[in-house]
Parts: structure tokens; C-alpha cells; sequence
């Protein structure tokens, strides 16, 4: 198999690093090395932003409708290469074509919206405010965005970033995860065969040297970042001390209630496909159950499908989930998988020592389960990012809310039950950002703001909807009175009275 050289994106054009530091992207069920990744040098960076910033200078000043309509023609670029794109996301990452395709899709989602950017990006006006005097407000763009990515979602999450920055007027400079880079690449050539100008959406990467030098650059005015709580938190302190506007998607402990009206076999198939799609590499996954009452009782039928799950390579047609990304992170989830055994938690399922017929050395780990887990161990307490799935067990909702809200997390909790009641009594009481009642992985729609909250998030706008607009646009308002030619003043005005 031959490697490809991912190359850097920048001012429309595909350009080999002269970096002296690459990294092999490896295919996670088969350990083969299918490209190199460079680590760009500091040099390379600039070039990048100052592309960016010269291209700001006309790109703010194309009409809405010109941005519109290059965001419709990326819809359905994407839309057509659908299958290329999951293809590529199912070599480097892992998880199943179906899961890599329902990825694009939730992109695809972000892009259509972008379409909206002439209704989107309208300001206010109040006429006659005083006399002849009108107010109003112009959303403008503040120049140079940036971008730092997670591996698991190697298409929605640079989708949650540059289509809307870009549309409303902004350049962009890009880093993806190095983990996983090709679909991301495949994704900017659509979208400079879409029609965006050279230099609009550049392309960089590295590791943590690029991201601080990224966070630090006084031309980049508002950073996007979708990772880790400690890395987040970092940048998110260098950006504000930077001067830049940044928003901050962080980890999670996701918790999913099961009452015990909910329909048994919605919520527990449910439940299962939340945690362990994508071998739990989601931030959105929901790696604790909370069972209600009766519903503890439900724990067999819990462990008996964790069971039945087909483990395989991501182009295996029947697997439920793929590989972990790396032989690292395989072996953190197994380290941790042993620490709750140590801990006091019950392993009622074990998905260590996972073997994949023709894949020996795939990062599989099989669904697991852990049951009479506490808000202390360690398996509750960190992130696993892995196919483990707590369970605990309360008598009442009351219990359930309480238990939730102690987390300091806050990015997303469902409930499963078939009273509006007990419903709406959740959505109310929780303290997560993002609900869904009846839904496992409650990430909205992309017309609505992505909004964890608490521990999950830094800063006050989230990607995607109104938010993202907020968030790339700075507003400026305009106080104008204007006089006839002919009309002379009658005297000083030394007051900022305007009536």
C-alpha cells in the first residue's frame, strides 16, 4: 500500500511541509501505516495566517449571495462524496462506514445551514430613533478565525468551524488532528473546488507547539476548540490573554436516565449504540446509565446486549463498533477497565482481550460493563473515552437529578420515559447544557446552538446556530443623522442629547 504525504493547505493550494518532524496515521484495525503527517514548523504557521489575513481584505467584502451560493455548491459536493469522505474517515479513525457516513451527514448539516448566511447575518434598524436620527447594527466579520479539531469527528468538527466563520466573512486557518488528517483534507479541496477564494481557508499541522502558537497570534482574533478539558482549558488561557475570543468544547461524563415506564427494548438499544458506537470515542456518548426504581432490574437485558454487539473492522458490513484510534488509547482503556475492578465496581461485562478474526493486531476492545458504580472511582470520575458503560442505580428521579448535577461536567444527558411529566421535570431541574428525552446522543440540529455547559465548555458562545454567528461576527452600531445640503445649524449642541 503506498503512503500518502498529507499535505498543508495554504492560500489555495496544497504544499508539501519542510518540516523534519512526521508522524505515521495508521489504520487502527490493522496497524498499517497508510500516510505521513508533518508537523509544521513555526515558519509555516505564519505563512498560513498571513495568507489568511491578506485574503481577509477582499474575502469580507463579497456579497452575501456570492457566499451563499459557494455554500451551496459545497452541500452538495459533499453530498456526493459522501462515500469517499466516510471511507476515508473508517481507514484512519475506525468506526463503521454506516457511523463515518452519519458523521458527514451531521457536517453536511452545518454547511446547509451556512446556506441561510443572507438572513443570517442581518442586523437591526431603528428608524426615526430620534429626530431624524436612525440607529443600526452591522454583524461584521473580525478577521482571521482558527480551528483545533479532536480525532473522533475528523469531518463535523472542523464542519462546526470554518463554514459558518467563513460565510460570514471570515478567513480561516485550520488544524486538524494529526491522528486522522486525510478526510479533512479531502473535505478543503471540496471546498475550494466549491468556489472559496485562495487563502480563505488555509490548512496546518502539529501538535501542541502549532496550537499555542495559534493561540497566542495577535492576527488570528477568535479561536474554535473541540478536545480535551486540559488542553482546552490551557489554550482558552492563552487566547484570552492573547486578547482573541475563543470557545472551548471540552470532556464530558454523559448520563443517560432510564425510568421504569420507558419502553424496555427502545431505551436499551438505544442506550447500547450511545455508548459503545464508535468504540465510545464521543464526546456526546453516554457512558453512564442511571437506572430509576424498577428499572435496575433491566441490568441483565443491559449486559446480554452489550454481549451480542459485533466487534470488526470498520469496513466489516455487521459490526456495531471498530478499533480504538491508537494502541495507547486501547491501552488506557484497558489500565482503566483494571482500576475499576481494584475500585470496587462489579465488571458484569468484560470487552478485554477482544480478538477480531484476520485483525490481530486491531486496537479492539469490546463493549464493557460495570455495575454498583460510585460517584468516587475513577471509572466514573474520567473520561474513558472508551466502550465502558457505568451503571448506577437510585430509587427516584429526585436521586437521578441530584447524582447528575454533583458531576461538574455538563455536556449532554438524555432521559428515557414515557411521562411528559417526569420529562419535563428533567429538562427543567438538570444542569446539563443539551437534553434529550427519548434520545440517546442529544447533539441538536445544526439551525441550534451547540451547547454543553459547566466543566464541558469555556466561553459563552458555542459552535453552530445563532451562537456561531455571535461568536464569528463582532457588531457595530451606527447612530446617523443626516442634514439637507442647504440646512445650517443654529448653534453648538453640548449635550449628547439627540432628541
Amino acid at each position: 500500500m503506498s503512503v500518502r504525504e498529507i499535505p498543508m493547505y495554504i492560500d489555495g493550494q496544497a504544499v508539501q511541509s519542510k518540516s523534519q518532524e512526521w508522524r505515521d496515521v495508521i489504520n487502527p484495525a490493522t496497524q498499517e501505516v497508510v500516510a505521513r503527517v508533518p508537523f509544521c514548523t513555526a515558519e509555516e504557521v505564519e505563512t498560513a495566517v498571513a495568507s489568511a489575513k491578506a485574503a481577509f481584505k477582499t474575502w469580507r467584502k463579497v456579497p452575501l449571495a456570492k457566499r451563499q451560493r459557494i455554500m451551496l455548491k459545497l452541500q452538495a459536493l459533499i453530498r456526493e462524496h459522501t462515500d469517499e469522505l466516510a471511507a476515508l474517515i473508517t481507514e484512519e479513525h475506525g468506526k463503521t462506514l454506516p457511523d463515518a457516513a452519519g458523521e458527514v451527514g451531521r457536517g453536511l448539516e452545518v454547511v446547509e445551514h451556512a446556506c441561510s448566511i443572507t438572513s443570517l447575518q442581518l442586523g437591526e434598524l431603528a428608524e426615526n430613533a430620534a429626530n431624524e436620527v436612525d440607529v443600526y447594527t452591522l454583524n461584521q466579520p473580525l478577521g482571521v478565525g482558527a480551528g483545533i479539531t479532536a480525532f473522533n469527528f475528523p469531518i463535523m468538527l472542523p464542519c462546526f468551524m470554518f463554514p459558518l466563520a467563513i460565510a460570514t466573512g471570515n478567513t480561516f486557518v485550520l488544524k486538524p488532528s494529526e491522528q486522522d488528517p486525510s478526510s479533512t483534507i479531502r473535505l478543503v479541496e471540496l471546498a475550494h473546488e466549491a468556489g472559496i477564494p485562495a487563502g480563505v481557508l488555509n490548512v496546518v499541522h502539529g501538535g501542541p507547539d502549532v496550537a499555542n502558537q495559534i493561540a497566542d497570534h495577535t492576527d488570528i482574533k477568535a479561536l474554535s476548540f473541540i478536545g480535551s478539558t486540559h488542553v482546552g482549558s490551557l489554550l482558552y488561557n492563552r487566547a484570552a490573554e492573547a486578547g482573541k475570543r475563543m470557545q472551548a468544547m471540552m470532556g464530558a461524563k454523559n448520563h443517560c436516565v432510564v425510568m421504569p415506564d420507558a419502553n424496555r427494548s427502545q431505551a436499551i438499544n438505544n442506550l447500547l449504540g450511545s455508548a459503545f458506537g464508535a468504540a465510545g470515542q464521543r464526546c456526546m456518548a453516554n457512558s453512564v446509565v442511571v437506572l430509576v426504581g424498577e428499572a435496575r432490574e433491566w441490568l441483565d437485558d443491559i449486559a446480554e446486549g452489550a454481549r451480542n454487539m459485533t466487534v470488526g473492522p470498520g469496513t466489516q458490513q455487521d459490526a456495531d463498533l471498530g478499533p480504538l484510534v491508537s494502541p495507547q488509547a486501547k491501552e488506557r482503556v484497558e489500565r482503566l477497565i483494571a482500576v475499576g475492578e481494584k475500585e470496587g465496581a462489579r465488571l458484569v461485562v468484560d470487552g478485554r482481550g477482544c480478538q477480531v478474526e484476520g485483525y490481530p493486531d486491531g486496537n479492539f476492545v469490546g463493549p464493557t460493563l460495570f455495575a454498583d458504580v460510585t460517584a468516587d472511582m475513577t471509572i466514573y470520575r474520567e473520561e474513558v473515552f472508551g466502550p465502558v458503560l457505568c451503571v448506577v442505580s437510585v430509587d427516584t428521579l429526585d436521586e437521578a437529578i441530584e447524582f447528575i448535577n454533583a458531576n461538574p461536567n455538563g455536556n449532554g444527558t438524555s432521559i428515557f420515559t414515557n411521562s411528559g411529566w417526569v420529562a419535563r421535570r428533567f429538562e427543567t431541574d438538570i444542569d446539563v447544557g443539551q437534553v434529550g428525552i427519548n434520545v440517546p446522543i442529544p447533539v441538536p440540529v445544526a439551525y441550534f446552538s451547540f451547547t454543553g455547559s459547566r466543566g464541558s465548555k469555556l466561553g459563552d458562545l458555542g459552535p453552530n446556530g445563532k451562537q456561531a454567528i455571535a461568536f464569528w461576527t463582532q457588531t457595530k452600531t451606527v447612530t446617523a443623522r443626516w442634514f439637507e445640503p442647504e440646512n445650517v445649524s443654529s448653534g453648538i449642541n453640548s449635550t449628547i442629547s439627540l432628541h
